[in-house]
């Protein structure tokens, strides 16, 4: 397993792979790094989105979990940058319950890059986040997508603010 902490923001991170994919993302330091090409790819991209240079990343991911939560994730992927779903929206959607949706995300490997932190509770309610920090976090990470959306950053086609609002009716 590669494993390389960097520095972020947010703290230190713990990026973890298996070789062809980013398999997690966590708070805190490995005692030793042993980076591959991906994870290296992983810590250019976050440090882009980090500064407000990127708006949607381009990785391989392979997070584990069931296929409910792996169809959770995939819908979250699709939630642009600087916009949010809703968890009954995302249930909706997914033929679910609201609460199978908020497990799931709190079950999320590699938060930031599957946007968890894109998902609310009704009426715009935060919610719940699981990573460190908790709703501050997760307030930190939309603030951050609310400055830089439509201003120019690399967003191969999202986080437009049509498409944000859009979406943020599910």
């Amino acid at each position: 397993m590669a494993r390389l902490s960097i520095h972020s923001p947010l703290g230190p991170l713990m990026l973890t792979g298996d070789g062809s994919a980013l398999t997690g993302v966590g708070w805190g330091r490995f005692e030793q790094d042993d980076a591959d090409t991906v994870l290296a790819e992983t810590a250019r991209q976050l440090d882009a989105y980090f500064t407000g240079r990127l708006q949607h990343f381009d990785l391989p991911l392979k997070p584990a979990g069931t296929p409910f939560r792996q169809s959770v994730w995939e819908a979250m992927l699709a939630i642009p940058y600087g916009g949010t779903a809703t968890y009954g929206g995302m249930a909706k959607l997914l033929g679910s319950a609201p609460r199978a949706v908020g497990g799931a995300c709190g079950a999320n490997p590699i938060p930031i890059i599957i946007p968890c932190h894109r998902v609310l509770a009704s009426g715009g309610a935060p919610g719940g986040y699981s990573g460190h920090g908790g709703l501050d976090t997760k307030a930190w990470l939309l603030g951050l997508e609310r400055r830089h959306a439509g201003l120019g950053a690399s967003s191969r086609g999202q986080g437009n603010g049509a498409a944000a609002e859009q979406f943020a009716l599910l």
